[in-house]
Parts: C-alpha cells; structure tokens; sequence
C-alpha cells in the first residue's frame, strides 16, 4: 500500500473510533459504520462533515439524501465561505474539480457523501 492510502485507512479508523455507536430511541444501539474514501480536507472540517452526516444517518433509519445534501451545503457555506457542493446516495459516480484543501468522499453507513467546494470567480470575470 503506498503512503496516501496507508494515510486514508489511518484517518478513517482514527475517525470511526470517535464516532461508534448512537442511541436509537432513547433504549437502542446500533453500530454506525464511517469511512472516508478519500480526502484533501483539514481533519477538522472533516469531523465537522463527519459529525452532521452521522447525527442525521443515525437518527432516522432512512436518510433522505436531498435533506442530508442541502443541510451539509448550508452549514460549510456559512461556516467557512461559499461555493461547496455536496452529492448524497447510495451508488452515483463523480468526476469533479476541487480546490486545495476542499475535497472529502466518505460514507456513513450505506450513505456515500462526496463533499467539496470551487473557486468562485468575480462576476467581470465572464467574457
């Protein structure tokens, strides 16, 4: 294994272990499983993309992708600038264009989540 993975797999079991198991009404307990697949993202943005998926895969038995994608988008643009996107499912392919340090494609169960944010242009920048 060459070192990014050997640094991915160190990651994602770095942060399953903080994220293991929730409550489900109150009685219940249920494993919730988290792996990141690939990342170019500060670990704390991370945990922070990590964190909102987690509590919103773990408190319904059915994520709703949309709801899920929408709440994620909101919360990195307000909290650290605007232009992310972020696509929510269970089989989808990608092929996108990030910007340093703004890249994270993880999974929460059986939830994929590709996160990331573009550069915004000036508007008299178009032709």
């Amino acid at each position: 294994m060459d070192p990014a993975s050997n640094e991915l797999e160190r990651r994602s079991h770095y942060l399953s272990s903080l994220i293991r198991r929730t409550k489900l009404n109150g009685k219940e307990e249920r494993k919730v499983s988290v792996r990141v697949w690939a990342a170019n993202m500060p670990v704390v943005l991370q945990r922070h993309a990590i964190r909102l998926a987690y509590d919103a895969v773990s408190a319904t038995p059915r994520a709703d992708g949309k709801r899920l994608a929408l709440a994620l988008k909101k919360e990195f643009d307000t909290s650290y600038g605007p232009a992310w996107h972020c696509i929510v499912g269970t089989s989808f392919g990608s092929y996108v264009t990030h910007t340093l340090g703004g890249f994270l494609y993880f999974s929460v169960d059986k939830v994929h989540i590709l996160l990331f944010r573009t550069a915004v242009e000036p508007s008299g920048h178009l032709r």
